[in-house]
């Protein structure tokens, strides 16, 4: 029997994995991965508190957590072909100054 705590523990390997990501890749690409993936941490979250408890608000708030992973995966990635045309590098260490 899968349990909340098999969950839990799931959900805290992603969202470990998610800031790990952040913090030791140097690309905006790797960066908005590890957000996808805390997201997604989240998202678990709530669905298994969802369905232990009783309920469909954490259904809920999953959907909208996955309208706004994608509404952030486009901007971003908007963001970051602007990047890459305007310094030929998607290196978030490179890219240290703006244009005006």
């Amino acid at each position: 029997m899968i349990g909340l705590a098999h969950f839990l523990t799931v959900s805290a390997l992603l969202f470990a994995m998610g800031v790990l990501a952040i913090l030791l890749k140097r690309n905006a690409i790797g960066v908005l991965m590890g957000i996808e993936l805390i997201l997604n941490a989240a998202g678990i979250n709530f669905v298994a508190f969802s369905h232990f408890l009783g309920g469909l608000e954490g259904q809920v708030i999953t959907l909208f957590i996955i309208i706004l992973a994608a509404a952030e995966a486009a901007v971003a990635l908007a963001i970051v072909f602007s990047i890459y045309h305007n310094f030929q590098t998607i290196n978030v260490d490179q890219v240290d100054r703006l244009k005006g």
